[in-house]
């Protein structure tokens, strides 16, 4: 779920760059819309505030590593703070697509989000 910036995208001022530290969020609310807005090692990335499951608020679950393994008690973290954790039923989803680890057909809405100067830009 890349998101590119076109046209009818509305620009957003959401916060400064120094409130979101690595490894943090803030939840805005644009319209009727709740966006949960990730700082992952600099890079910022906004994911809609719904899990598809049951409606839960996505982006107040925890946020942790990509948790792999090559066999039997062989457990790797890969990607720190990449993943969220659905509160709810504790669905994952990548916060840098927006894609269900569970299966890539499933998905929540993302934005894209743009540092200028100290302002962190949402286009929705």
């Amino acid at each position: 779920m890349a998101s590119t910036k076109t046209p009818k995208q509305q620009r957003h001022v959401v916060a400064t760059a120094d409130e979101i530290g690595p490894g943090q969020r803030k939840i805005v609310t644009i319209g009727r819309r709740e966006i949960g807005i990730f700082n992952i090692d600099g890079a910022y990335f906004a994911l809609r505030n719904v899990c598809p499951h049951k409606g839960a608020p996505l982006c107040k679950g925890l946020q942790r590593p990509l948790i792999t393994s090559s066999g039997v008690s062989q457990v790797a973290y890969q990607r720190e703070n990449e993943i969220i954790k659905c509160p709810w039923h504790l669905w994952e989803f990548d916060i840098k697509t927006g894609r269900a680890l569970h299966d890539a057909a499933v998905g929540v809405s993302s934005y894209m989000v743009q540092v200028e100067g100290s302002d962190v830009i949402l286009y929705t």
